[in-house]
C-alpha cells in the first residue's frame, strides 16, 4: 500500500509542475491575492489533474479507439490556450493604471488554465488502466492532494515574487505561459 501511495504522490508531482509553473504565474499577475482566491486556483488545478486521468481512464475502460485519435490533438490544445493566455496577460502589462484597468484572474481564465495544464494527464489512464475502480480513484485523490498543495505553494511563491517586480510580472507571467504551452507542444509531438 505503501508503494502505491508513493508511486500516486511521484505521478502526482510529476503532473503538476506544469499547473505549479502557471499558479506562479497567477501569483505574479494579482500580487494582492487573498488566500481564498489562492485556495481556488489550487483547488481548479488539483481538481483538473484528478479530472482528465480519471476521465481517460474510463476512456480507456469503454472506448480505447476513439481515446487514441483525442491524444494527438492533447499538444495543439495545451499550446492554443496557454498560447492565447499568455499573450493576453502580456498585452495587459502594457496598461498603465491611470491608462487602463487590469482584470483580476477571472474563474473563466483560470478554468481555461486548468484544462490546458492539465490535459496532458490524460495520458497518465494508461498508467493506471489496469487498477480497479477504487484504486483508480484513490490514485487521483491523492493525485489532487499533491497538486493542490504545490499550486498552492507556486501561487504563494509567484505573489511575494510579484511584490518586488510589480510592474514586469504580467509580462514575466505571460511569458511563462507561452513558454510552457511550447514545452508540452514540443514534448508530445517529438
Amino acid at each position: 500500500m505503501l508503494g502505491f501511495i508513493l508511486q500516486s504522490a511521484g505521478l502526482g508531482l510529476g503532473l503538476a509542475m506544469d499547473a505549479f509553473s502557471v499558479s506562479l504565474a497567477d501569483g505574479l499577475h494579482e500580487n494582492h491575492m487573498k488566500m481564498g482566491k489562492m485556495c481556488l486556483i489550487a483547488g481548479i488545478f488539483a481538481i483538473f489533474q484528478a479530472l482528465m486521468p480519471l476521465l481517460g481512464w474510463v476512456c480507456v475502460h469503454t472506448m480505447v479507439d476513439h481515446f487514441a485519435v483525442l491524444s494527438k490533438l492533447v499538444p495543439w490544445i495545451a499550446l492554443l490556450l496557454l498560447g492565447y493566455i499568455g499573450v493576453h496577460m502580456i498585452l495587459e502589462s502594457r496598461c498603465t493604471e491611470e491608462k487602463c484597468d487590469i482584470p483580476n484572474l477571472t474563474l473563466g481564465m483560470l478554468l481555461t488554465q486548468g484544462v490546458a495544464t492539465s490535459i496532458d494527464a490524460l495520458s497518465v489512464s494508461f498508467t493506471i488502466a489496469e487498477y480497479e475502480l477504487l484504486d483508480a480513484l484513490l490514485c487521483v485523490g491523492i493525485i489532487a492532494i499533491v497538486t493542490f498543495v504545490v499550486c498552492l505553494a507556486g501561487v504563494a511563491l509567484g505573489k511575494r515574487f510579484g511584490m518586488k517586480f510589480a510592474g514586469k510580472a504580467s509580462v514575466f507571467g505571460g511569458v511563462i505561459l507561452i513558454a510552457i504551452g511550447v514545452e508540452i507542444f514540443l514534448s508530445h509531438m517529438f
